[in-house]
């Protein structure tokens, strides 16, 4: 017969607390390291759009399945990153992102226990929400309507991009709950 005997618990060592803090830090780490790339200057068209959707997609899937990793100041530091990056007005991506966030904590625990496609739906919805929130705040932050295809190419590049970015972050997710699987 095993008891459990109370007792005092020793510190984790200093390796142990580094491996801890890069576990919990690494959901936020990868998405900052996402939205550089794909701010850098590569040249090609809509990458203000790729950027925007690399941010709502890693915010929705780190909120949902590792939302420790992902409080609200560091999903506000990534839309001020977010807006730097894009030639955004500030606040707007720190607006869509906080908003995406609180939606994906809201909704954590139903959307848990569904299925991917269940899941790729409910991120779709809110692409398309945060596409048009912001292509109305650009407007009236702009005094002028601006043409809504940014808006329209930035929903569908989310929406498609999701899955393509899912496969990798849940097995990335995976190996930080259970390093043997590493």
């Amino acid at each position: 017969m095993s008891e459990r005997l109370p007792g005092i618990r020793p510190r984790p060592g200093v390796w142990r607390r580094l491996d801890m803090s890069a576990r919990r830090g690494f959901p936020s780490a990868i998405a900052a390291l996402l939205m550089l790339l794909a701010g850098a200057p590569f040249g090609f068209g809509g990458q203000a759009q790729l950027q925007v959707a690399i941010a709502l997609a890693c915010v929705f899937f780190w909120s949902l399945f590792r939302p420790a990793s992902m409080p609200p100041w560091i999903v506000f530091l990534l839309g001020v990153l977010s807006d730097l990056l894009g030639f955004a007005p500030l606040g707007v991506g720190v607006l869509l992102l906080l908003t995406v966030h609180g939606f994906a904590l809201r909704w954590r625990r139903t959307l848990m226990r569904l299925g991917f496609l269940p899941v790729w739906v409910a991120f779709t919805v809110l692409a398309v929400g945060s596409a048009l929130a912001q292509w109305v705040l650009v407007s009236a932050l702009s005094l002028r309507l601006m043409p809504g295809g940014p808006a329209v190419f930035l929903a569908a590049l989310a929406t498609g991009l999701y899955p393509l970015l899912a496969v990798p972050l849940t097995a990335t997710h995976r190996s930080l709950a259970d390093p043997e699987q590493a």
